[in-house]
């Protein structure tokens, strides 16, 4: 019997795809061993770290491990691989960013082959996720499931991650370089206008396209995008994006690695000039050839599936009685869950507190996926996890589910559902323990009820270089430190009015004042406070805000950011029983 030739051609991309890999972590794991007897410096290994996604940590001897997740997509059964890694290497834990990577922390080097190999087993990588390269590719990971977008951008997410993944283009370029889908819907919140490219889901006369922006970037000099096509169609996608990777290949700055993003060379270059140069590389694209488009993309790659595997329909969730009055459940689905267009279905927000999971909640919410879902487990930029293709009838009793393993807190997507990097846990270059502040300010903001306060963000990084994205929160604090008594002392630089304005322009914060770590909340409070009793009918807070102006803001909190005296407290970090001191170590995260 002849066998289906697309079988053939998919078992040989397939197989091609997973020898590069494999190769790939093996020559890791020979310099890993070189360097260890060695053979190789710091500086000649960094590199061969990096580009596979392996991070220094300030804890001499361990690493960290961002493991990438392309357009936030994971099989169930991928959750579970990522459980394992956890189980096995990571103590026990795992860390969602905003990027919709999962990281790991504290593997010792001789581990880290052995780690990579495993994630490889799932079609999971770390490969790329760091270093001067293409990052994650990000996406909402409700696309497909909104009843206003345009249309489901995943399958472009997967081949654009695929078609820059081990590209000798971008495998070395001046800096980093992310890229994000938007599917067009009022409930996807990519953010686009920081991204080195976003693009933007469009309809136009019945064929599908995409509206181009580059140049965006948040780090210390934040930088909106600026718009390169008003619509570009679907198939022309992967020659314009590498036109683009092409003019940063070539002027990006590498001399500088703080001028060294895309943003710069819009900056130094003008607009005009970068849009000439970008026509200029894409007609040689199409005129002599580029990347090609991705025509097959492997089994679980980016949580691509050739055949979907049935529904569930809550058979195997925790059998409930009767419960005529439960407040908490009603609190949970009026804030952790959305209808789905498809009907009778409905999406459930799990809110997972500073992106932090356990190996066995891994191994619950990839169980859940299949039993009441579409085996699908879904991450988003908030550090959240999504269920989708949940049988409305099944709500009550995922709930039940989800409380079982601790997992039911309502509020997603809320003030009370902060969103941190990881911050001096285990960055070299954060200066403040960002997550501990993240659950202080959780715990702090907990008891408001109004609803347009509940309603507003609260993003937290520990230096400067915006990982937590504090620069576009409607309350942001990043980590710095000052000199008290010959002593340091942790503070957070505040900005307000950060997001979307009513016009859909994101809108950065604005630099208010530089605070205690341990008086940020106090701070918080006293600026909701405020905005709810002085708002102005129909005020959102950013017009609030701006309306007040900031020297407004630095005199409210004028007592706390410079105190008459300092109690002992203060000298430490949210979480630490020891003096606060600047640990900073050479810095290779930077998200």
């Amino acid at each position: 019997m002849l066998q289906d030739p697309n079988l053939v051609t998919r078992q040989a991309v397939e197989a091609e795809f997973d020898a590069t890999v494999r190769e790939d972590i093996e020559k890791f794991r020979a310099a890993a061993t070189e360097y260890t007897a060695g053979g190789l410096t710091d500086d000649q290994f960094r590199a061969q770290r990096l580009r596979r996604g392996v991070y220094s940590q300030r804890q001499v001897g361990v690493h960290m491990i961002r493991t990438k997740i392309p357009g936030g997509i994971l099989t169930a059964d991928q959750m579970d691989t990522l459980a394992e890694v956890a189980d096995v290497y990571a103590e026990g834990k795992g860390h969602l960013t905003t990027r919709q990577n999962m990281q790991y922390h504290f593997i010792p080097l001789p581990k880290v082959a052995d780690l990579l190999h495993r994630l490889a087993d799932g079609r999971l990588t770390t490969r790329e996720a760091c270093y001067n390269t293409v990052r994650n590719v990000t996406a909402s990971p409700l696309s497909g499931l909104l009843a206003d977008e345009a249309f489901d951008v995943q399958p472009y997410v997967r081949s654009t991650a695929l078609a820059f993944l081990h590209n000798e283009l971008t495998d070395s370029m001046p800096r980093k370089f992310k890229i994000a889908f938007f599917s067009g819907g009022k409930q996807d919140d990519m953010a686009l206008a920081i991204h080195d490219l976003g693009a933007t889901a469009m309809i136009r006369d019945g064929k599908r396209g995409f509206r181009i922006v580059i140049g965006g970037g948040l780090g210390p000099l934040p930088n909106e995008a600026a718009l390169l096509d008003e619509f570009l169609p679907a198939e022309q996608l992967i020659p314009r994006v590498e036109a683009v990777l092409r003019l940063f290949n070539q002027h990006g700055n590498r001399q500088n690695k703080n001028k060294a993003r895309l943003k710069f060379v819009l900056r130094e270059r003008g607009f005009e000039w970068v849009k000439q140069t970008v026509e200029a590389n894409y007609a040689d694209i199409l005129a002599n050839g580029g990347t090609r488009t991705p025509e097959i993309v492997p089994e679980n790659f980016g949580g691509y599936r050739t055949i979907d595997p049935p529904l569930g329909d809550g058979g195997q969730l925790p059998v409930i009685g009767a419960t005529p009055v439960d407040p908490e459940f009603d609190r949970w689905l009026e804030t952790n869950v959305q209808e789905q267009k498809q009907t009778g279905y409905s999406i459930v927000a799990v809110r997972i507190p500073q992106g932090n999971l356990t190996g066995s909640q891994m191994r619950a919410l990839a169980q859940l996926s299949r039993d009441a879902g579409d085996s699908v487990v879904r991450v988003d930029i908030d550090q959240n996890v999504h269920l989708a293709w949940i049988p409305v009838h099944s709500l009550r009793r995922v709930f039940a589910a989800l409380k079982i393993v601790n997992m039911a807190a309502a509020g997603a997507g809320e003030l009370v559902d902060t969103v941190s990097c990881p911050g001096a846990y285990s960055c070299n270059l954060a200066l403040t323990k960002s997550m501990n502040l993240a659950a202080a300010m959780s715990e702090a903001v907990s008891g408001y009820t109004d609803k347009q306060v509940r309603g507003l963000s609260v993003k937290i990084s520990g230096c400067p270089n915006s990982c937590g994205q504090h620069w576009i929160g409607s309350l942001g604090f990043y980590g710095n430190s000052r000199k008290v008594e010959g002593k340091e002392v942790p503070y957070y630089q505040m900005m307000l009015g950060g997001g979307y304005d009513r016009e859909g322009m994101l809108r950065f914060g604005l630099a208010i004042s530089s605070l205690p770590a341990k008086l940020a909340p106090v701070a918080a409070k006293r600026v909701l406070d405020h905005f709810i009793v002085d708002r102005q009918e129909g005020e959102s807070f950013r017009e609030y805000v701006v309306r007040n102006k900031v020297e407004f803001f630095r005199k409210m909190v004028a007592d706390l950011a410079k105190p008459a005296q300092y109690d002992a407290e203060w000298f430490m970090d949210w979480g630490d029983q020891e003096t606060f001191s600047l640990q900073l170590g050479r810095g290779e995260c930077a998200s």
